[in-house]
């Protein structure tokens, strides 16, 4: 599947920071793991968008994190493999499909195309392979076939492949959430505890047998199609190997997603830790108000630049709050933004020595380093007295893809 085009990223003076992120699953801030894989690269693997309605916000302030993310990592001077899906066959889609009387292809690929279109527009450094479900069939097959091969899934009738949370000793690890809290979420995010048969209420579909009216596959496990956590393991470690550094998304994803996509590839593949670091990305509310799709409270990326808003305002907006935390989006807080780009347009025509710009270059790393700290980051953008040749302005826009002149 074809990404975005790559924007043009600025390089960024000063010394590197080691970059530290909060781990969910061990619960703290430590430094991420940047040995390279065989072929030289740190391994980044961020779960896509089911492409059943237009990005909005919440989605576009999740991968505005992991461009931070890799921003700081080239700013460091480290290659960066970086994997994405689109989860393009799935129930939400073919319902949100059938309710508007349109084929459940066409609205994927209309909806990818809005995505690809709002990351360019906010100028995401896209990932080098971007893959859809339906070009994954054969591997999540192969993968969901190493489950069953080592005892780690079971069959059902119609077709249905099921995983065993019992086959890791470590299921949990990665949430750390509690067995009445992961039935929960497991029942309200897309898993099938009723299902009669299962081992365990919490035991993941990994391949739905074929059923009339659906779309299906021909695998070597029969017709059928990819359940949705499997699809996420084989494309990540296909790509990134068995263990890679960072595997990311919303924070609504740790559980179950993160959980059972850890859990299928460590069963699989028998690796003890599928990423190194599980980085999550707070929710974003509208006027104090989750953005929710029932609500019909969503802001759009797309409705906001034509309503004259700017990307680099927006990313302003986002990051005036730690990505870790749920926070509000709003018309006042977009409004601030702009006057903040403004200030910054003012402060840094001024011309001030070298080693001034390159110090408060080095300040800017030093708070992106400390778990993309983008508060700090901002208020030292704020004192800066001005700049030297566009040094700082250079390495605002390479580490926060920040342009603070249009030309720049």
């Amino acid at each position: 599947m074809q990404s975005w085009p790559y924007p043009n990223v600025k390089h960024v003076a000063g010394f590197p920071r080691p970059l530290h992120l909060y781990d969910t699953a061990d619960q703290k801030v430590r430094p991420v793991n940047v040995t390279p894989d065989a072929r030289g690269e740190v391994g980044l693997y961020v779960c896509g968008i089911t492409p059943y309605d237009s990005t909005h916000l919440g989605h576009a302030a999740t991968y505005l994190t992991f461009d931070l993310v890799q921003r700081q990592l080239l700013a460091n001077g480290h290659k960066v493999h970086y994997v994405q899906n689109v989860t393009d066959v799935d129930d939400p889609l073919f319902e949100r499909a059938e309710r508007d009387g349109v084929d459940w292809r066409e609205l994927g690929r209309s909806q990818i195309n809005l995505f690809r279109s709002d990351m360019e527009i906010l100028s995401v450094i896209p990932p080098r392979e971007f893959i859809g479900a339906m070009e994954a069939i054969d591997e999540v097959a192969e993968m969901v076939q190493k489950l069953l091969e080592v005892g780690a899934a079971y069959r059902l009738d119609k077709g249905d492949i099921y995983a065993d949370i019992r086959a890791t000793e470590q299921f949990g690890y990665e949430s750390n959430l509690d067995r009445a809290t992961m039935e929960d979420f497991f029942a309200e995010r897309g898993g099938d505890p009723e299902r009669e048969g299962k081992r365990d209420t919490l035991d993941a579909l990994v391949w739905r047998g074929a059923r009339e009216g659906e779309p299906s596959w021909h695998t070597s496990l029969g017709a059928g199609r990819p359940g949705w956590h499997v699809e996420c393991s084989a494309i990540a470690t296909n790509r990134l190997g068995s263990s890679f550094a960072i595997q990311g998304g919303g924070s609504d994803l740790a559980f179950p997603h993160h959980e059972f996509s850890a859990a299928h590839a460590e069963a699989a593949l028998g690796t003890p830790r599928m990423a190194d670091h599980y980085v999550h990305s707070g929710m974003i509310a509208l006027n104090g108000v989750k953005m929710s799709k029932s609500l019909g409270n969503l802001v759009f990326v797309h409705k906001l630049t034509e309503q004259g808003h700017s990307a680099d305002a927006i990313r302003v907006a986002v990051f005036a709050d730690h990505y870790r935390a749920d926070r509000d989006f709003s018309d006042r807080g977009l409004a601030a933004a702009e006057q903040r780009l403004a200030r910054w347009q003012e402060r840094l025509s001024n011309e001030v020595s070298e080693a001034e710009a390159l110090a408060n270059i080095n300040e800017l790393r030093a708070a992106l380093a400390d778990d993309l700290d983008t508060p700090r980051a901002l208020r030292l953008i704020d004192q800066a007295r001005g700049d030297h040749e566009g040094l700082f302005a250079d390495a605002i826009d390479g580490l926060l893809g920040v342009r603070v002149f249009a030309e720049s």
